[in-house]
């Protein structure tokens, strides 16, 4: 039992290892495509069009221009698969993106984890502020959907989308972090303290895709359950949620805020007491463990596959925009 658990836990590490180290690739490979533009003489390397998954407002804007139009985003069509991936994945498997796969929810764990060691504990906000803080990434998701899935029409994101800006939108969030101001330094400082300090508080506070992905989780066939005649009340489960759910107090975790990490799952001595069900109408049943990374992976693989297929992945801006738009933004970032 131990050992099974044990590899479980094994099991998501290396998973999220894996997409950190590719996330690092991308980022590199998309940094030599840049410096080919800003740098004359520089080798050519090819942009790697998963870099639009750092586009999430782009990704959501083509969404809904997709809905109404059936169009799909010309300029960075991958952001659109991408966003629809996540969103297949937080919809039928709650939030496996955030807690299997997203680099900055693996980097705010590791943060976490590495104060745990240092300080001995995570510290907690009390329950009437942490509510409180936790309204802030529903209130940014809000300003999006007013400002995006409400106020924008179909001909407004289309001209959005034919601007020099949305071209090299990726450029400048490049940019954005290699030539950072001192605000920008301060503000990532702050986060990263505060990341140390207290389990996922970018996650749980401040980040809008991971609302929106609660809400959507919420509609998920999988569930933790929690068998009450089975349970030992060890309080392992509610100890070792990282998103500081009490499992324990739970018949059924039905929470926006669950990762699906099936930590409290990795964590629990009783056999049988917490497991991962899947209930869609009248079919129902106990799924093994191993099995839910696997079909988080398998989903958000197919969506990519079929965007690839379907010549709906690179962009179709030509080498020459890029030529002419790439050394603008370099100098105007280069001003600042």
């Amino acid at each position: 039992m131990r050992s099974s658990r044990t590899y479980l836990r094994a099991l998501r590490y290396a998973v999220q290892i894996v997409f950190l180290l590719l996330t690092i690739l991308i980022g590199w490979q998309f940094q030599q495509f840049v410096q080919h533009f800003a740098a004359p003489g520089q080798p050519f390397v090819e942009r790697p069009a998963s870099v639009d998954a750092f586009l999430p407002i782009g990704g959501f804007m083509a969404f809904k221009f997709f809905l109404l139009t059936g169009i799909v985003d010309p300029v960075h069509p991958a952001g659109f698969i991408l966003f629809v991936a996540i969103l297949g994945v937080s919809l039928t498997m709650k939030k496996g993106f955030c807690g299997w796969i997203c680099p900055v929810g693996t980097l705010s764990q590791y943060a976490w984890m590495a104060g745990e060691k240092v300080f001995g504990k995570n510290f907690r906000i009390n329950t009437f502020a942490d509510n409180s803080l936790r309204s802030l990434k529903y209130i940014l998701l809000g300003l999006f959907v007013l400002l995006i899935g409400l106020a924008m029409t179909p001909t407004m994101i289309a001209f959005f989308f034919i601007s020099d800006y949305y071209k090299v939108v990726d450029v400048r969030m490049l940019k954005f972090f290699t030539n950072m101001s001192s605000i920008t330094m301060g503000v990532l400082i702050a986060l990263v303290a505060l990341s140390i300090l207290y389990k996922n508080f970018w996650c749980r506070y401040l980040c809008p895709y991971g609302a929106l992905l609660g809400l959507v989780s919420r509609f998920s066939p999988f569930k933790i359950r929690r068998n009450e005649e089975k349970c030992v009340h060890c309080h392992a489960c509610t100890k070792h949620c990282p998103t500081l759910i009490d499992v324990e107090q739970k018949a059924v975790v039905k929470s926006a805020e669950c990762f699906g990490c099936l930590t409290c799952v990795s964590h629990c001595p009783a056999k049988g007491a917490l497991d991962l069900t899947f209930k869609l109408g009248k079919k129902s049943g106990i799924v093994k463990p191993w099995l839910y990374p696997i079909l988080i992976l398998a989903l958000f693989c197919l969506v990519i596959g079929i965007g690839m297929a379907t010549d709906k992945w690179q962009s179709k801006i030509p080498y020459e925009e890029y030529q002419r738009l790439v050394p603008e933004v370099v100098k105007e970032y280069a001003k600042h």
